[in-house]
């Protein structure tokens, strides 16, 4: 289907996507508050007496050691169960490149555009810091992601009907946001390269896509395969979460025939709540629980590193993420919706500003050797996460009653067909639905008359 020259930007999405849209984010938003909980009892764990007990637990080793994967829960939270993360995130792009917004270039270069001057902002503004207060530049990419999960949890919290238009760019912010965590990770958090488990990695995930090409199933395959190419990807010295999101691009996001949904949409409904429900909160729960005393908050205001990532992510994204977008449609076709103010896009700039999952992950992989100062990155990430959030709370409430009202429209289901009416205005059959309805309801109104006027004439009439 052809694009149209003066494409709507943040228009009305296509059902079909509107639909996966809208059952990603339900499960995203679930898992949101499941990761807030877990954030809370981290910091309270770390910060109360507590913290030895949490430290003691989160530190503990298990694992062999001769496949050099004796780790420590967190470590096994980290490589492990983030990988499952990815492995969502993997589908999620294959699926918007093949099948969703992204396949278009015209129509992913707007939210694109947006996505990526959000993430070059924020580790602009981390650089800039760093660079005149004299700190260290290893944690420039810590503020560059957006945590869509933490970001639906604070919609869900402060109860805002988001218009799907909106949620759908704060999604694709989100995914594109993830390949560049990827490729970031991939490029510039490798360790010691170890090309003989690299191949056979590789070896592991072509005979991944043999089979699922040629339509071999059963779990009791795959899992053990992507444990063995997993296992081989962080022996190899490429951090393990690459595994996952290799996997996820590898599935087939298209639909044969006699097939209901393609396998890459049946997996992602079987492992997302996995993931936003299990993986996410757990690394949150051993990733989180960092000191927050009145010297550790005051240090990160007062240290480059940690001020650069407050910075970065509150104040970086949203000059990147609205900066990116007004220069979209300053310098092409595209017009911004007329039911949408730039004001709802600076609120949704300030809610990509929350990035928690992958940017406590970079912190850790940015400052290996420096336990402190990655804890203060840590601390960094919480505060700037939590700036955001509130600052996008306030600006989403006093939009909330056209929230409100856009959403009631977009979900609207009078002929009771399960499809919004207002995907329904080019079809005939609607009309007619609509119509018998009306006649219905019209005869209705005549009967009550008529008996109405029956018992009016009884009591005006002799006694």
């Amino acid at each position: 289907m052809a694009t149209p020259q003066n494409r709507k930007f943040l228009g009305r999405l296509p059902l079909p996507e509107r639909t996966y849209v809208t059952d990603a984010l339900r499960t995203e938003t679930v898992g949101g508050i499941l990761l807030l909980i877990a954030a809370i009892v981290a910091l309270v764990m770390a910060n109360t007496p507590l913290s030895g007990f949490y430290e003691t637990v989160r530190d503990f080793e298990l694992g062999p050691e001769s496949l050099h994967l004796h780790l420590s829960i967190a470590d096994w939270a980290k490589d492990g169960l983030l990988t499952i993360f990815f492995f969502v995130a993997g589908i999620e792009l294959k699926r918007e490149l093949v099948a969703g917004e992204l396949r278009d270039p015209r129509a992913a270069a707007l939210p694109m555009i947006a996505a990526v001057c959000g993430m070059v902002a924020p580790a602009l503004f981390y650089v800039a810091v760093n660079t005149t207060g004299g700190g260290s530049l290893s944690g420039w990419a810590v503020p560059t992601a957006t945590d869509i999960a933490f970001a639906l949890a604070v919609l869900a919290v402060i109860g805002t009907s988001l218009p799907s238009a909106l949620r759908a760019f704060l999604l694709t912010l989100a995914i594109v946001d993830d390949l560049g965590a990827i490729l970031i990770i991939a490029l510039f958090f490798t360790t010691d390269i170890n090309l003989p488990a690299l191949g056979l990695a590789a070896a592991g995930l072509l005979l991944f896509w043999f089979l699922h090409r040629n339509n071999v199933r059963g779990w009791y395959v795959y899992v053990p395969l992507a444990a063995v190419i997993w296992a081989l990807v962080h022996a190899g010295g490429v951090h393990a979460t690459v595994a996952g999101v290799a996997m996820g691009l590898l599935l087939r996001c298209t639909v044969r025939e006699g097939e209901d949904h393609s396998p890459a949409e049946h997996i992602e409904h079987l492992v997302r709540p996995l993931s936003a429900g299990v993986a996410v909160p757990l690394f949150a729960l051993f990733a989180a629980g960092v000191g927050v005393s009145g010297g550790a908050i005051a240090d990160v205001f007062t240290r480059p590193e940690p001020l650069g990532v407050v910075l970065g992510l509150f104040l970086g994204k949203v000059v990147g993420v609205f900066g990116g977008s007004w220069l979209a449609v300053r310098f092409t076709k595209a017009q911004l919706n007329e039911e949408m103010r730039w004001a709802d896009l600076l609120a949704v700039s300030a809610l990509a500003g929350i990035g928690f999952t992958v940017s406590l992950l970079i912190g850790e992989l940015a400052f290996p050797d420096q336990p402190q100062l990655a804890d203060e990155v840590k601390a960094a990430v919480l505060m700037g996460s939590v700036i955001s959030a509130v600052v996008a709370g306030v600006l989403l409430k006093l939009r909330n009653d056209k929230y409100k009202k856009l959403y009631e429209e977009e979900n609207r289901d009078e002929d009771e067909s399960g499809i919004p009416d207002i995907y329904e205005q080019d079809d005939p059959a609607y009309h007619l639905r609509m119509a018998e309805r009306l006649e219905a309801r019209a005869a209705e109104h005549r009967r009550l008359a008529e008996v109405t006027a029956a018992r009016s004439g009884k009591k005006d009439g002799p006694a």
